[in-house]
This record gives structure tokens, C-alpha cells and sequence, in this order.
């Protein structure tokens, strides 16, 4: 599949029948792509290499990403959660001479032009051409693990192949409404809420992230989110597994109860766990666990109705291919990326993801954390920290744990509750709960409370939630310390 291909399947949308439904507009299938084309004209009358966007949810991101696949123009889309830091990071790396933003934006030569209804400054600026792959169509840059995250150089048609791949598999599902309530930039949503409807000729559902209660990039209101997939009877998100967490816990705490026409909650980014799918579901929410990385243009696997595995990350899809290698970790092909920005090319025919892993009989996938992970304790046993710390989050009093212990003779855990004012009695509890389902080896003898929830701003978590494990462990590296050492003495 091309762009072309995709876009002559949007502008055969019957007149009338909206493509993209914002809170003050709604545009059908010919007219996005009239959009579209108006902005693709403008941006290769520019003469632009690499446009990045700064941009909110909403229609005018959705154009200007298609325009510029479009345009032959790399596309460069910034999070808005990104630091300053990062965000020039970003375009210097990836050679970035055009900027699209809704104001002028420092260094550009700003001009005002309209995108889906939107007044925009389409910036230029001059700047020296990116060492890139050759076909990159977008970078994509990971979820800023470090103050340089990594930009990702994709195809078009891998990307485009992907989202069929998506779509074909969940057609039976019968999506008439997606709503977007992920960040745009995070490439999951990007093909699998954009890309993916597109194709299939769902509607899609793309308000101000404000108005699914997301803000920053760790903040989340889970009322809010549900209030919009009421008033806009959708039958689909996308959620992280925190976002999943809580909007389980508010349900949970309210007793209010799902509408049938929601039918399908995809959730994936980090670790989520049987626990959290059976809770999500008890609760009226029909969670589904995937599996997918930036390097393979995304989604991999996935949990669907009528093939599902709760505990696994799901099947492989049409368009990938998965195999674990004899050391257990999981290696993928089938949408490899082209490349780093910056660095050599990257093809491999099989990449190796650094995930640990298994295929059951039936071939569903069982990833059991991160390689460079691996604790080993003093007393020689291996644990991936991930197993355990699913284990505690399972627990419905714990919102956030971060298990540590490499070469000591127990585990210890910063643990952040689900609730405020919880005392220190109930996380011991539901600490000893976990420790129950756990081998002697894998359990923690000790725990300190997080001086604050993990999040991105905080430099202790990656956009989608994984946790940066050196920084935590330096903040808490004193009371973690007393904490063993009190441990010991009970002991002793």
C-alpha cells in the first residue's frame, strides 16, 4: 500500500460522512484529502527536506503527517512532552528546516498558513541535510529515555503496511469510531488510530488531548476519557498501561458500568500483566494486550476476540514475523526500520528487540522483560525485574513499583500507591500479597515509598510509562539503603 492508495481509498468516502471528528468540526473523506493535497502543494513549493510538527491532537496534525508522506518530505513530529532539550536535540539531528506549529516558532521564518481549519505558521529555516536512509519517510524518535532519544528512520510502505496488516486483522470487529487518546507522535496511535481507520473506513474521533484528560505526558484523568467515549460512542482507544490502571480503578470506585458499543481497548508500551486485563474487564472494558516496537514500525502482536491469551502479548500479526532467539530473547522482521537517524544503516534481516520471551504451543507471545534488566542476586538466581514488578502492580493499592537488587541477597522495590494517604500497613500488605504468588527468590524483603510518581518531567520514566531504573534508584539510593539495613536487623 501507498499513500496514494490510501488517499484514493479516503476521497471514495461518501460526501457527508466524516472521516475526522473534532469538537468544532468534522471533515468527510473528500475534503480531507483536499486538505491534504492543498498542504502536500504547499510544503514541496517550500522546498522543505524535513518538516517537524509541534503540534496538539486534532485534525490539522492528522493532515499535516499525510501530507507530508504525501510530499515526499520527511516527516519529523515532535511531542509536545518533550524538554526543550529534547525538542533541539530532535531537529538538529534530524535536519529539520520547516516547522509546523500553531505559532512562530524561535529560529523559523514564520508564515501563517490554514491547516483543517486551523491557523498554523508553516516556519523555514536553513539547516544542514540530516545523514538519513535513503525512503525515510518519517522519524520517529523513542520515548526519551535519555536527554538524546534516538530518532527512528521508517518507510512509507512499512508504515502503510502495518496499519493494513491492523486493519485487516481487526475487521471483523466491525470499528465504525476510533478515538484518538494517545499523543499523535507516539507511532502506535499514529498507524494504529490513524493509518489503521483510515484504511478500514472508520471514523475517527481526534480531540485536544486536554479533552481525554491527558495532560503532560503522566497526567491522566480517567472520568474525563470515559465521558468522551460516551459522548462520542466510540468503539475503540488505545491506552497505556497505566492510563488502563487507573480508568479500572475509577470504574472500580464509581460502579459505573461500559457501553456496548465500546468494543475494543488495546493496551501495550510496558508491561501490562493478566491481573490488569482481568480487572479492566470485570469492570466492563474489553482490554486487549499487544506487543510492538519503534524499530518494526510498531505493533507486532496482538490480543483479538476470538484469539485471545490474557498474560500474553497476543499472535503475530499478517505483517510480522517473531522467533526467540536461544538465549530468549525476541527477534522480529517482516517491517524492519531503515535505520538511526545519524548512523549507519541498520537493516537486519532479524532484529533483536533486547525483550526476553517465549512462544507458547498455540503461538501466542510471552515477553518476561528486558534483557539488560536481568537482576542477579547474590546468591546467583536470575530475576527480571519487570516479572516481579507486574506482580505488585497487579495489587490493586499499588500504582507504581520499580524492583532493584543486582548482586544483593534480596529484592528491594520504590513503590508509589494508587491512592494518596494509604499507609505504610496496607502497601506492607500488599506487598506480602505479591510476595505470595512469587518464588522465595524473586520476593522483596523491602520496600521505600517514591518521594513522587514516576513521570517524564521527573527524568524517572519514559513517556509510556517505562521506568528509568538508574535515575530512580539514585534518588532513593539513602532510604533504600536504610530500609535493608533495617530489614537485616530484623532478621539478625
Amino acid at each position: 500500500m501507498t499513500v496514494e492508495h490510501l488517499l484514493a481509498r479516503v476521497a471514495a468516502r461518501p460526501r457527508g460522512v466524516p472521516a475526522l471528528i473534532a469538537p468544532d468540526a468534522a471533515i468527510d473523506g473528500p475534503a480531507l484529502v483536499e486538505a491534504v493535497e492543498r498542504l502536500a502543494a504547499a510544503l514541496a513549493r517550500s522546498g522543505a527536506r524535513a518538516v517537524a510538527t509541534l503540534l496538539d491532537n486534532g485534525p490539522a496534525w492528522i493532515v499535516a503527517d499525510l501530507a507530508a508522506l504525501r510530499a515526499g518530505v520527511v516527516h519529523v513530529p515532535l511531542p509536545t512532552f518533550f524538554t526543550p532539550a529534547q525538542r533541539e536535540h530532535a531537529l538538529a539531528v534530524a535536519g529539520v528546516d520547516a516547522m509546523l506549529a500553531p505559532v512562530a516558532f524561535p529560529g523559523f521564518e514564520p508564515r501563517a498558513s490554514t491547516v483543517a481549519g486551523a491557523t498554523l505558521h508553516l516556519g523555514r529555516r536553513s539547516a544542514v541535510p540530516a545523514a538519513m536512509p535513503e525512503g525515510t519517510a518519517k522519524v520517529t524518535f523513542t520515548s526519551g529515555t535519555t536527554g538524546a532519544p534516538k530518532g527512528v528512520c521508517l518507510a512509507s510502505g512499512t508504515m502503510l503496511a502495518v496499519a493494513r496488516s491492523l486493519a485487516d486483522a481487526m475487521a471483523p470487529l466491525g470499528i465504525e469510531r476510533h478515538l484518538v487518546a494517545l499523543p499523535l507522535p507516539v507511532l502506535l496511535e499514529n498507524l494504529a488510530g490513524v493509518y489503521a481507520p483510515l484504511w478500514h473506513g472508520s471514523g475517527i474521533v481526534v480531540p485536544p488531548l486536554a479533552a481525554v484528560g491527558l495532560a503532560g505526558s503522566s497526567s491522566f484523568d480517567p472520568a474525563t476519557l470515559d465521558a468522551m467515549i460516551r459522548r462520542e460512542h466510540a468503539n475503540s482507544v488505545i491506552t497505556l498501561p497505566q492510563m488502563l490502571r487507573a480508568w479500572t480503578a475509577w470504574r472500580n470506585a464509581t460502579g459505573r458500568t461500559a457501553r456496548a458499543e465500546l468494543r475494543f481497548v488495546a493496551v501495550g508500551g510496558a508491561a501490562v500483566g493478566r491481573a490488569l486485563i482481568e480487572q479492566a474487564r470485570a469492570v466492563g472494558l474489553p482490554a486487549y494486550e499487544g506487543y510492538g516496537l519503534s524499530e518494526g514500525a510498531s505493533v507486532q502482536t496482538l490480543n483479538l476476540p476470538g484469539a485471545d491469551r490474557p498474560g500474553s502479548v497476543g499472535r503475530a500479526l499478517p505483517h510480522a514475523k517473531i522467533r526467540v532467539a536461544d538465549d530468549g530473547e525476541i527477534e522480529i522482521a517482516g517491517t524492519p526500520m531503515l535505520g538511526y537517524v545519524g548512523e549507519p544503516s541498520r537493516r537486519i534481516d532479524w532484529w533483536p528487540t533486547g525483550d526476553l520471551g517465549e512462544i507458547d504451543a498455540d503461538g501466542f507471545l510471552h515477553v518476561r522483560g528486558r534483557r539488560k534488566n536481568v537482576l542477579i542476586t547474590g546468591f546467583g538466581r536470575n530475576v527480571s525485574p519487570e516479572w516481579v514488578e507486574t506482580a505488585l502492580r497487579s495489587l490493586p493499592l499499588i500504582a507504581q513499583a520499580v524492583v532493584f537488587g543486582d548482586g544483593a541477597p534480596a529484592l528491594s522495590a520504590v513503590l508509589w500507591p494508587s491512592r494518596a494517604g494509604l499507609d505504610d500497613a496496607a502497601l506492607d500488605a500488599a506487598v506480602a500479597a505479591a510476595n505470595a504468588a512469587l518464588p522465595d527468590y524473586a520476593r522483596v524483603r523491602h520496600w521505600v515509598r517514591a518521594r513522587a510518581p514516576f513521570a517524564p518531567e521527573a527524568g524517572t520514566c519514559t513517556a509510556n510509562g517505562r521506568p528509568l531504573r538508574v535515575a530512580i534508584e539514585q534518588i532513593h539510593a539513602a532510604a533504600l539503603a536504610t530500609a535493608e539495613k533495617r530489614a537485616t536487623d530484623v532478621v539478625q
